[in-house]
This record gives C-alpha cells, structure tokens and sequence, in this order.
C-alpha cells in the first residue's frame, strides 16, 4: 500500500468527508486530487472504504482505520520528542525588502523568546509563496495578500501599506494628480510583475477612474523600482512602508485616494506554537512601527 495513500484516507475518515480533509491537510492538495488516490488504495485493497453520501466508513474502511490512525496521530508527539521537547526551526518566505528591513530585528524577538530558535530564509511574493507552502519547502510567508487566496491557503493581516509614486526629485511633479488627471500620461510607468498583488490593485483602480497607464518596466523588486526611478528613466509604482526611505535622487507621492493593502502571513493548514508566535511577533512589531 502506498504511504502516503493512507495519509490521506486518515484524513478523510478523521474529518468525515473529502472536501472537510482538503481543509485540513496540513500541505495543499485539491479535492479532485484526494478522491482519485483513495480510489487507488480501494482498488489496491479490492473493497469499499467508506460510502460517499452521506459519509460513512465502511467495516474494511473502520478497521483500515483503526490501524493507521494511532501512527499518524502521533507523528507531531514524535516530531516534538526528537527535537528536544519544542520546535525551534522556522522555515520563513518574505520578499527582499522585508528580509532587509524588518526580519532581522522580529527573528532577534524570537531568539529572545525561543531558545535555540533558528531560521531558513526563501525570497519570493505571494503567489510563489503559496507554491512553496504547497510543496511543503516553508513553514510561513510574509507577504501582501490579494482577497481571496487559493483554497486550503490561510492568511491573517498584519498591517496595511499606502500605495504611492516614485518620480526624480528634479522632475517637478509635487503631486500624483499632475500625473494621472492628465490627458494622455507619457511618463514611463515601472511595477513589479503584472501578477503581484500590488501591480493589479493600482491598475484596476485606475480603469474605476477611467486612466490608462501601461506598464513600461516590469522589474523584480521596489528597490529595483526606485533605481530606475533614480535614473530618470520613470516613475514608479511602490509602497509606503515603516522605516523604509526612498533612495537619494527619488520624491514619494502619496495615492490617499486609492486603497491599502493588506500585508500579512500566509500559510497552510494549522499554525505550530512556534508559528503563532512567529506571528504574534510580527503583529506587535507592525503596532510599534505604525505608532
């Protein structure tokens, strides 16, 4: 029998039902993906394992369980006994600029707090951070976070970030409206990739206010955003964070008009008590930086 085939039974017979076992699986995988391999282990094992409306566990599926479930329940008892008694290894996403400028002092916090307490550090956005968190490579991502994120995907705000403008310093514009009330914008607009959250909230509010502004420069990150400003080759699209200054040679113009987003944590199934910390961490420190 395959393993992991029976991981996911358990967690079918555990939660009562299919759709109840993708909610809580502690790894993403779609429903239609769980009922095709119980339909494998039923037919390596010949019988029915449980009946699919109204659910209910067939004997072969009752005595099937009854087997696997005391390994598979202790599997996080297990887990906690080999590393000592507690976890202390957090395995963390975040875009570059929140490594550089946040995550030092909230990994010192948790040092403070935990002892042994270590890190893995992985650089991506949202939507790479659900696919990391999908293949089980990190723990928690933080990120801005779009409305709806996928299914099975959990996330909790933080804060919230103002959106702006970069232009050059010597360009002359003192307000974003000199830009975008005019009739036909012939500034360079740079962004981050057409995917990020921040990239599609800033152009679906300007096709609400009836603006057509194209991207001209996707890049990969705000700093990169900022150095093409810098070098009068724009103006850019970014955030205005806590602590963060633009560099020399950039002005920041407020958008107070258009929406914040909402910057938090995003993760898979149930949060260990080292991730709710991690958490907890995170949520007083962007009180302390907004006060």
């Amino acid at each position: 029998m395959n393993v992991h085939h029976l991981e996911l039974f358990y967690y079918v017979a555990r939660h009562g039902g299919v759709s109840a076992a993708a909610r809580q699986m502690p790894y993403g995988i779609q429903q239609p993906a769980i009922s095709a391999q119980i339909l494998q282990l039923e037919d390596t094992l010949g019988v029915t394992l449980y009946q699919r409306r109204p659910f209910q566990l067939t004997k072969e599926g009752q005595m099937l369980y009854g087997h696997i479930a005391p390994f598979f329940k202790g599997l996080d008892e297990v887990a906690e006994r080999i590393r000592g008694g507690g976890e202390t290894r957090l395995r963390i996403a975040a875009p570059e600029i929140v490594q550089r400028e946040y995550l030092p002092e909230l990994c010192a916090r948790m040092r403070r707090r935990v002892k042994g307490f270590h890190f893995t550090l992985t650089e991506a956005r949202q939507h790479q951070i659900e696919a990391l968190l999908a293949a089980q490579e990190i723990d928690i991502g933080l990120s801005t976070l779009t409305e709806k994120p996928p299914p099975n995907v959990e996330t909790r705000e933080i804060t919230r970030l103002p959106m702006c403008l970069l232009v050059p310093s010597q360009s002359g514009i003192t307000k974003a409206a000199q830009i975008l009330e005019a009739d036909r914008i012939d500034l360079p607009l740079i962004t981050l990739g057409a995917v990020d959250p921040l990239v599609r909230e800033f152009h679906a509010a300007l096709r609400q206010r009836g603006v057509e502004w194209i991207t001209s420069l996707e890049v990969g990150s705000l700093d990169t955003v900022a150095r093409y400003v810098a070098g009068g080759f724009g103006a850019g699209l970014s955030l205005q964070m806590p602590r963060v200054e633009p560099p020399p040679g950039v002005k920041v113009l407020p958008l107070p008009d258009f929406s914040t987003l909402a910057f938090g944590a995003i993760w898979i199934g149930r949060l260990t008590p080292l991730g709710e910390m991690f958490l907890e961490e995170s949520r007083a420190m962007a009180g302390e930086l907004d006060s």
